[in-house]
């Protein structure tokens, strides 16, 4: 298969490409777009050969749900069965935008496109080329991050045809996306409500609306959780894992800068090429080895931006190790937290 690339302006698509893009979903074919979060790969949700197609294009394990992406409230309806009054109040103040709710599915949706649960998990992006091909489609769209299963997720276009090109119909390159992690993922279908993954909308927000939001214990784990089904994306199998060995270290500021450069020397004496995700406020700590900042601390936004595009930059230097800095778990820094603790496969040291 041979790959199309569509570059537009992200702020003004151009529909005759749009329109390219969306003729290849209605045919069951894959589509990589732009979102605010991450770069999705679409296809056409109600469409089974479709959506197998896109497990096999990402290798996907079958029982990981995909998040199905409408461009508007109304659309919902064929896919739910109901929508509880607290889910209403999130989705007047957050959508569009990156929180994706779980409900309980209708009939019409395949099983398939939910791996075979009951719920199916839905969000309007906030991002104009997501909403316009969508629009164009005529199509609810499913849409898992657009890289090959357990790859750090793509945030430019670049990063997608690294992963999938000649397994695709096509990509729409809307340049590099706004909030760099996934979405939010809060689970409607129990009561009270439980926050599944975290993501582009901080907790401490939802909980202006939810005050008895839960949080499944997988959001802040430090290891691996048996998990008998997965109701969110992320909450089972590797993720976000660049080909380097990536170990996470936590803990106060100087106590992880004495951790990281105290293990980096000892890999170098070993004869291991490392690399080292620091923050603006420490990388001047590190020498002889491949440094890059996340961003600021005080700036968690920064970060969860540039936390996938440097770990796959760092990854294809050559580097053996990837040691990375942990940082404050409040706001967008849960999300990031979350992300590396998955990337590392749990391999965590406590700094002290």
């Amino acid at each position: 298969m041979k790959t199309m690339m569509l570059k537009v302006n992200p702020e003004k698509p151009d529909l005759n490409k749009i329109q390219i893009a969306a003729a290849r979903i209605k045919k069951g074919g894959l589509v990589a777009f732009p979102t605010e979060t991450v770069y999705g790969l679409g296809a056409d949700a109600l469409n089974p050969v479709a959506v197998t197609a896109l497990f096999e294009a990402k290798k996907r394990p079958l029982d990981n749900p995909p998040i199905v992406h409408v461009a508007s409230v109304k659309e919902i309806d064929l896919l739910v069965e109901e929508v509880p009054q607290k889910a209403q109040l999130l989705m007047k103040k957050f959508w569009p935008g990156p929180l994706t709710l779980i409900f309980k599915r209708s009939i019409n949706v395949p099983s398939l496109t939910v791996a075979g649960l009951d719920t199916i998990a839905i969000r309007i992006p906030n991002h104009r080329v997501a909403l316009a091909l969508i629009r164009q489609s005529q199509r609810p769209i499913a849409a898992p991050s657009a890289n090959l299963a357990g790859k750090p997720s793509p945030t430019t276009a670049q990063h997608v045809y690294e992963d999938l090109n000649g397994r695709i119909d096509a990509i729409i390159d809307g340049g590099a996306t706004r909030i760099g992690v996934e979405s939010t993922v809060v689970d409607f279908s129990v009561d009270p409500p439980m926050l599944l993954r975290p993501g582009g909308t901080p907790i401490e927000e939802l909980r202006k609306c939810l005050s008895n939001l839960d949080l499944h214990p997988f959001v802040r784990a430090e290891q691996e959780l048996p998990l008998h089904q997965i109701r969110s994306p992320g909450m089972k199998h590797r993720h976000y894992a660049p080909r380097a060995e990536l170990i996470l270290v936590e803990g106060t500021v100087e106590a992880v800068v004495g951790e990281i450069k105290r293990l980096s020397d000892s890999y170098r004496d070993k004869g291991f090429k490392v690399g080292i995700l620091a923050t603006d406020q420490t990388q001047a700590n590190y020498e002889y080895h491949v440094v890059q900042s996340l961003g600021s601390r005080f700036n968690l936004a920064s970060i969860a931006q540039n936390l996938f595009r440097l770990i796959r930059e760092v990854d294809s230097l050559g580097v053996d190790v990837i040691i990375a800095e942990g940082v404050p778990s409040e706001g967008l820094g849960l999300a990031v937290m979350n992300r590396l603790r998955k990337a590392s496969g749990y391999k965590i040291v406590k700094a002290k």
